[in-house]
């Protein structure tokens, strides 16, 4: 079994990781490995929630079509509801404007028992901010380190980050986008003002480039998750929760003393 490994502390360049890559797996066995997992999955969730002493937050990053929505509707499937909250982050509002970039996250951040799943991130603040040009550069290089120290002020809170980058192709973006025209039940997926952030594709992947460089740390590392194929991405993503899960200590809280003497009166 080839693991997905971390990103290595250092510069980071997308190249050098194949979107294609399956780790030698087959889609039936990776299917099933998925099935196990979940089960896995599951188990760790209710010890999270019932023990109530940490949280797991969990960041999905892509460009369009990457399948952020899509590996959040496979991973999770089967979790329990009540411990789950996913937040979707787009177009930041008018309030939101008027505080600093970290205001509108810091706010959706799990509390303890809680997993916490982003669909895009304050990592907007450095990619799409930046290749639109919305603020200058000053702004947003010093944006690094204020995401370093955030991600490292939730994590000695009892919070555990996982950040994941599924790292599709340039070509597999345009089939995808392909067949949501194709398509009519997917035509709501397509947006005409997806092409022209086609159109500035290496800039973004630069832009990709040096936030994954310069907030890869020991606390909240970047996973690089090849997602060419949805069911390896998924794969990857499950196995990655699970055994950050194990390292939590999580345990079911010590029963209240006496139960084995207690009777249920008819």
């Amino acid at each position: 079994m080839t693991e997905q490994p971390l990103i290595p502390i250092g510069r980071v360049r997308l190249t050098d990781f194949d979107p294609d890559d399956t780790g030698g797996y087959t889609k039936e066995r990776a299917e099933a490995e998925i099935d196990q997992l979940r089960e896995r999955l599951e188990d760790l969730q209710a010890m999270l929630y019932s023990q109530g002493e940490k949280s797991l937050l969990v960041m999905l990053q892509a460009m369009d079509t990457g399948g952020k929505d899509s590996t959040i509707k496979k991973v999770f499937e089967g979790l329990n509801p009540v411990g789950v909250q996913v937040t979707s982050f787009k177009t930041p509002s008018d309030e939101e404007l008027g505080h600093d970039f970290l205001w509108r996250i810091h706010q959706h951040t799990p509390r303890r028992g809680m997993i916490a799943i982003f669909n895009r991130s304050h990592y907007e603040d450095v990619l799409i901010v930046r290749v639109n040009q919305l603020v200058p550069e000053a702004v947003w290089r010093g944006r690094y380190d204020q995401i370093n120290h955030f991600e490292q002020h939730l994590t000695e809170n009892n919070t555990r980050i996982l950040k994941f980058y599924l790292h599709i192709s340039k070509d597999e973006q345009k089939r995808r986008l392909q067949d949501r025209l194709d398509d009519p039940t997917k035509h709501w997926k397509f947006s005409i003002g997806d092409l022209p952030v086609r159109e500035k594709w290496d800039d973004y992947m630069t832009a990709y480039e040096d936030a994954l460089t310069a907030c890869n740390t020991v606390f909240a590392p970047w996973h690089i998750v090849p997602a060419n194929r949805k069911w390896y991405r998924n794969l990857v993503v499950t196995r990655a929760i699970v055994e950050a899960l194990e390292q939590m200590g999580l345990a079911f809280p010590p029963p209240e003393p006496g139960l084995d003497q207690v009777v249920i009166p008819d």
